[in-house]
């Protein structure tokens, strides 16, 4: 298999996370997204798309989003499960994942790709080429800090995001905290159980890569 990363962008990083908590060691090419690699025709013949992650398996049959990648490799190596182990933590899991997908980080891609100035001309990934709208980034800002506001409560005493176990929702809800620290958000000050947890994830090896 052969990885295809970018160590300055979010997505590739939830699944650079997911590898090391699996345990796999995977031959990883980096994509220099800040030179346009991923736009090159190189790149375009791997995933016409233009958007990192993208694994190719040994028998040329490419995965080229986050799910794809991940329920692949959960599949072909489920110790240790991080999408979950009983048909109830798969659901659980699942549906927070897709809380923290649409609430938080699509919220957070929608505010930096509408408002930053090297992403003019570029507020959606991809081989077109679109124009920021501010207002957009104004509505991501709001929706973001709305998700932020409410961290505190999705995760309570739990020790994990869906419970006793460590997961993908665990990753994703890291990966958009720290996301939001490029807009100059995050956490509130008195939100204790999320900045507990927070701290417990971000100390594991994986949380490093």
């Amino acid at each position: 298999m052969k990885f295809y990363d970018c160590h300055t962008a979010p997505s590739p990083r939830r699944v650079r996370i997911f590898i090391a908590e699996k345990g796999l060691e995977i031959e990883t090419v980096e994509i220099d997204m800040r030179k346009g690699e991923q736009l090159s025709d190189e790149f375009r013949a791997i995933n016409p798309n233009c958007t990192v992650p993208a694994l190719v398996l040994d028998d040329g049959t490419r995965l080229l989003t986050t799910a794809g990648i991940r329920n692949y490799l959960e599949d072909l190596h489920p110790t240790p499960p991080l999408m979950g182990a009983t048909a109830k933590e798969k659901g659980v899991i699942a549906d927070l994942q897709w809380q923290i997908e649409f609430g938080g980080s699509l919220a957070m891609a929608e505010a930096l790709r509408n408002s930053v100035p090297g992403m003019k001309g570029r507020a959606l990934p991809g081989p077109v080429n679109y124009e920021q709208i501010p207002e957009l980034a104004e509505r991501g800002k709001m929706r973001a800090q709305r998700f932020l506001d409410n961290v505190d409560h999705m995760i309570g005493d739990k020790p994990f995001v869906a419970g006793d176990n460590y997961s993908i929702a665990d990753i994703d809800l890291l990966i958009m905290i720290d996301f939001a620290g490029w807009l100059k958000m995050g956490l509130p000050e008195g939100a204790a159980n999320a900045w507990r947890w927070y701290e417990a994830v971000s100390s594991r090896p994986s949380a490093k890569l």
